[in-house]
């Protein structure tokens, strides 16, 4: 017979769970034999808004370079920043 997991404590706040959590093994709350895999395909992944200072110029031909593609040029700046990163 399977040992029944012990309760999960209340707590007072957001911060008190994450204290808790990270000195306290889950195993002994959860079954994870139990555990099933899901999907989230409609999860967005964070993001973080910047703020960076263009030339005229420069920000003028982005936005060319975006019309003609028929995209926000904010799009094609972080496609362009994704393929300079990932390139060896």
């Amino acid at each position: 017979m399977a040992r029944k997991p012990d309760p999960v404590p209340v707590f007072e706040s957001e911060a008190e769970e994450r204290a808790y959590w990270e000195s306290h093994d889950s195993a002994s709350h959860i079954d994870w034999t139990q555990a099933e895999r899901v999907r989230l395909p409609n999860l967005k992944p964070s993001a973080t808004s910047i703020s960076i200072r263009l030339p005229d110029a420069l920000l003028e031909r982005i936005k060319i370079a975006a019309n003609k593609r028929g995209m926000p040029y904010q799009s094609l700046v972080k496609a362009w920043l994704a393929e300079k990163v990932d390139a060896p």
